[in-house]
């Protein structure tokens, strides 16, 4: 079969459109916020050039260092909950009849958005709310610093579960029957089974699930903000909620913004050595 001239004369052009699109939309505006970053702008005067002072400033901050610790926490806490329970969910589930409708209710917070699941959760998570009526304690989930970034956690992992656990299923789905026959015909079961068979076997899959779920935990922005935006006092922001409240609520738009590179660097250098370890 011969490739025709026409198509290989102009095949650039084919994709020109798509990489226009996503100059405009994507890199034209971190080209922007890369500028404003290197300046002082309130979003009234001309932005006035000021160099690294922005980052200097950033990185003398202790509020930037309470945004890294609850990111890491985020980050920590995403692997082993909404991941975790999702793959221990899907496996759980996968062999049994009926399994679909006990993951059902798992995939129903997905259809909420982060916004609308904080406000679910607001009343469950106040000082007098839902859950210390229930617990019969006194405990101030939301007030106190690191538990109300559990908390949070907790409200995250209730959402992000069933997408983790239906990835999972798929990937189980996907294996094939013949080494599970023959590892079982060996007398391989249970844990055995799954740490030398189906887990090597799931690997691909593992690296693409837990890559989304660290990228989405590093940009944790709108269960934080509904839920405490980023309080009392800064004791729960992560870098996008501080990236926020600098940007849109305190009008430095020039810091803000170098919080929004510190933000893209790590989450792109982290996604970066994470995949270079998986094709390693």
């Amino acid at each position: 079969m011969t490739r025709s001239p026409v198509l290989g004369r102009f095949r650039h052009g084919y994709v020109a459109p798509a990489a226009i699109l996503v100059a405009v939309l994507l890199y034209a505006p971190f080209v922007w916020t890369a500028y404003l970053s290197l300046t002082r702008y309130d979003g009234l005067e001309p932005p006035a050039w000021v160099g690294l002072d922005n980052f200097v400033k950033l990185l003398g901050d202790p509020a930037l260092l309470t945004s890294v610790r609850n990111t890491l926490i985020w980050v920590a806490g995403t692997m082993v909950l909404p991941v975790g329970l999702g793959l221990l969910v899907a496996v759980l589930s996968y062999d049994l009849k009926g399994g679909v409708w006990y993951r059902v209710p798992f995939m129903l917070p997905y259809a909420l958005s982060g916004a609308g699941l904080a406000m679910v959760w607001s009343p469950v998570l106040s000082h007098d709310g839902i859950a210390n009526l229930l617990l019969g304690v006194d405990t101030a989930f939301l007030q106190e610093a690191p538990q109300n970034t559990l908390a949070m956690l907790l409200v995250w992992t209730w959402q992000q579960l069933g997408v983790n656990t239906l990835l999972f299923v798929v990937g189980l789905q996907s294996i094939p029957k013949e080494p599970i026959e023959a590892a079982r015909l060996d007398g391989a079961s249970g844990w055995r089974l799954f740490r030398h068979v189906i887990w090597p076997l799931m690997r691909p899959l593992t690296a693409v699930v837990v890559g989304l779920a660290l990228v989405a935990s590093l940009k944790t922005f709108d269960i934080v903000w509904v839920l405490t935006q980023g309080g009392p006092g800064r004791n729960s922001e992560t870098l996008a909620v501080t990236m926020y409240k600098e940007t849109f609520v305190a009008s430095k738009y020039g810091y803000g913004s170098a919080v929004a590179v510190l933000l893209t660097v790590v989450t792109g250098l982290a996604s970066y050595l994470y995949l270079r370890r998986q094709v390693r």
